[in-house]
């Protein structure tokens, strides 16, 4: 694959603080250290990583919208994996496949967090695997893209 191959990496409400939110949930990594990691994953097969972080819904659905042409996502929600119906609709909508990943274990935290809306239209999930999840991600990606 060429250079201008792209994989998504989209992160919801409150990611674009990590490494000072609640770092013994999160960890301490900063979302500079995720996206340098997933670069790193994807190196090798010539993909580049468009990272987005953004705090709303609306601005989420908008930016997978715009970026149909990616070879495959990574997704981190947040919160959104309780009531992002709209998210779940434009990813369900996304003609590549995604990963969806959580940093934390969310079945081992409150039990509003034990279901995720978009679970059942991702082509796999990562939970509490730390940032560790989304390098596992793109070795998952890189598996089922085609070369």
């Amino acid at each position: 694959m060429t250079a201008d191959v792209q994989l998504l990496l989209l992160n919801g409400p409150n990611l674009g603080i990590l490494g000072r939110r609640e770092p013994e949930i999160y960890g301490t990594d900063t979302l500079a250290d995720v996206e340098a990691a997933v670069r790193a994953e994807v190196a090798a097969r010539g993909w580049e990583v468009v990272a987005v972080q953004r705090e709303s819904e609306g601005a989420l659905i908008e930016t997978l919208h715009g970026r149909w042409d990616t070879v495959g996502a990574i997704v981190n929600p947040g919160a959104l994996m309780i009531a992002g119906w709209g998210l779940r609709d434009a990813l369900a909508a996304y003609p590549r496949p995604w990963i969806e990943v959580h940093l934390s274990n969310v079945w081992a935290r409150e039990s509003f967090r034990h279901e995720s809306v978009l679970a059942p239209v991702a082509d796999g999930v990562i939970v509490g695997l730390g940032s560790l999840g989304y390098r596992l991600a793109a070795r998952a990606l890189l598996a089922l893209v085609p070369e």
